[in-house]
Parts: C-alpha cells; structure tokens; sequence
C-alpha cells in the first residue's frame, strides 16, 4: 500500500476448474519478476534504489534480498509504491513476464481498498469515523475487489503460464495491547479487522487462480505496531514510510515466507 499523501505519505482454467500450479525449486528458477505496490518495493525500509523515485524500490525489499540470495537467477524488479491491480495489469508491467518466467511475487489490493485514506482518516479522527471508514473499506474488498484481483491475475497467468506466482497478503498492522501515544484501541482493532478481510479474500482469488498465497498474518504477529520489536512502522518520518514494513519486516517476515514458498 502506498504512504498516505500529506499524513502518511489468464485464471488458468480447465472445464471451469483452477489449475494449481506446482512449487517452483529457487534452482530451476531462470527468471523472477516481482510485481506488486508499495509491500514489495520496499517502502518503509529507508533504504531506496533512487532516492526521491515514486517506487521507493530498494535493496532491503523482500524481492531484492531473495534475488541477492540466487544471484543465477535474472532479477526483474517492477514493484512500485501506490500500484493498484489496474497498474499491475499495465503493459509495463505484464511486458516483463514471459514463458521464461519462473517465479512471479505481489502484494496488491490495498490501494484499490482505499487504506491510504483510511489509514489517515483513523489518525485524524475519533474512533467512529475511523470505524465508518474502515467498514466502507472491508464492503469494498468484499464485493468489488474479488473481480478486480480476478482481471489481474488472469492477465499474469496469461503471460507467464510455466511460473509459480506467490500472492502475499498483507500484516494486520497493530498489536492490540498497550501503545502509549498510538492509535486507540478500537481504532486498532477496526485496522485490523479490515486487514483480515483483505487476507480472506486475497486468498480466496489466489486459490482460485491457482497461485500460491502467503498469509503473513501470523509471521507479523507480535511484532506490529506497538510491539516491543515492531517490524511494521508506526507514524514515523518520512510520514510516507509510516504503517509499511520496516527492515525487520522484509528481512524476517517476508523473506523466510518467500524462501519457504518458493524452495
């Protein structure tokens, strides 16, 4: 998802029936292409390919510490801050993929949903708007983001029909406990709600495309805003990096999933 502006900054189908496609071995991958917004460039790591750049794609982004991982392996990485599945869709994105194409990652969804202006309404406003919006949200991601995901996933399958695509969901972003100086409690709670209706149906397409989905809920868990170790940043300078995976978030959250996804 990208950083709030100003605050924060061919489903493969036989007779009607997804194909499941088998895990790719990272030593019989040729090509990888990582796709996606914001989770999987890397913004909120601090660390960025070209300083000032719209993708904030950087070296300590979950693709990139794979890539450096299997140096054999031709890297393409296209993941950019504020992508949503249209943007994934695009020509520029879908012209890296190719029969050569071994393993596909993104995150993607949480722009369509709107969580950029959810999450600066849930900061700028009391618990009620914060709720109101937040549900807005989640009725979107129940009825109109599944076709959208379908459309995308569709058009990846259709140009790289050999490779494993690995979908990860997104973290809920607060641990619900103390947190002195953060967001209210229902304010969190009404965050992470909507963070589990995204992963549901997140994954619900994935399967139905026949691609792989990571759920990083639980690999987050403990470690989310408020934690004594968070791995997710809380409202932080450059506001843009704020509720994104830090360092510790690609480096132990969504790289050991990918390492495991793709063995």
């Amino acid at each position: 998802m990208r950083g709030a502006r100003g605050l924060l900054g061919v489903l493969v189908l036989v007779a009607g029936v997804a194909v499941a496609r088998p895990a790719v071995a990272a030593q019989t991958v040729e090509e990888y292409v990582a796709l996606g917004d914001s989770y999987s460039s890397g913004l909120g790591t601090g660390d960025y390919d070209r300083p000032g750049g719209s993708c904030h794609r950087g070296p300590r982004a979950y693709p990139a510490l794979w890539a450096a991982r299997h140096p054999d392996v031709e890297f393409r990485f296209l993941a950019c801050s504020g992508a949503t599945t249209v943007t994934v869709a695009t020509r520029r994105m879908l012209e890296a993929l190719g029969p050569e194409t071994g393993l596909v990652t993104l995150t993607v969804g949480g722009n369509d949903a709107g969580f950029v202006d959810v999450m600066t309404t849930c900061v700028l406003s009391g618990d009620r708007d914060c709720a109101r919006r937040a549900g807005r949200a989640v009725e979107f991601v129940r009825t109109e983001l599944p076709g959208r995901l379908d459309r995308t996933y569709a058009a990846i399958a259709a140009r790289a029909s050999s490779a494993e695509v690995v979908v990860f969901g997104y973290p809920r972003l607060f641990e619900i406990g103390a947190c002195p100086g953060g967001l209210s409690r229902a304010k969190r709670a009404a965050l992470n709600e909507a963070a589990d209706a995204l992963a549901a149906t997140t994954e619900q397409r994935a399967g139905a495309a026949g691609f792989t989905f990571v759920d990083m809920r639980d690999r987050f868990a403990g470690h989310g805003v408020c934690a004594a170790d968070p791995w997710i940043n809380p409202l932080t300078s450059p506001l843009i990096e704020s509720y994104h995976p830090n360092r510790l978030g690609h480096a132990r959250a969504y790289l050991p999933a990918l390492l495991a996804a793709a063995r």
